[in-house]
């Protein structure tokens, strides 16, 4: 009795398990994440206050005003900096008073040297810049 009970534990197993892995490609890429075009990424951004990538020699003085006040402000991470700039626009398109977008700005703009950010002077400093270039219409 024993025998038998065991062999039909371990055939419904099987079915079991069979019937689990067995899928076609099509269910699988159909739980696949879509991915967004650049259009469709751009359209999200600016509803979020977001702007567009700065061009070229908007960038390079965006980067340039930033090393002007302190060069740990980018720390040889141009990138990291445009993209903090570009998400403190979002906060300054909300409407955000000056004390707290400096707030944010102290926060967002931080380094290794300086993990709590750069102090309250030189974040106000930073926001000008990037309000001047990354979002002046906002």
């Amino acid at each position: 009795m024993r025998t038998r009970t065991t062999i039909g534990i371990l055939a419904v197993l099987a079915v079991t398990l069979t019937a689990c892995s067995s899928s076609d490609s099509s269910d699988q890429a159909d739980h696949k994440p879509s991915k967004l075009t650049p259009e469709q990424n751009a359209s999200i951004d600016a509803a979020n206050g977001i702007p567009p990538e700065p061009k070229p020699a908007a960038r390079a003085a965006y980067i340039a005003d930033l090393d002007a006040i302190h060069k740990d402000i980018v720390h040889g991470k141009p990138d990291k900096a445009i993209d903090r700039g570009r998400n403190q626009c979002s906060s300054i398109k909300q409407g955000q008073d000056r004390a707290k977008l400096i707030e944010t700005t102290n926060f967002r703009f931080s380094s290794p040297d300086h993990p709590n950010g750069h102090g309250t002077d030189i974040a106000e400093q930073i926001l000008d810049v990037v309000h001047k270039r990354l979002c002046p219409d906002f």
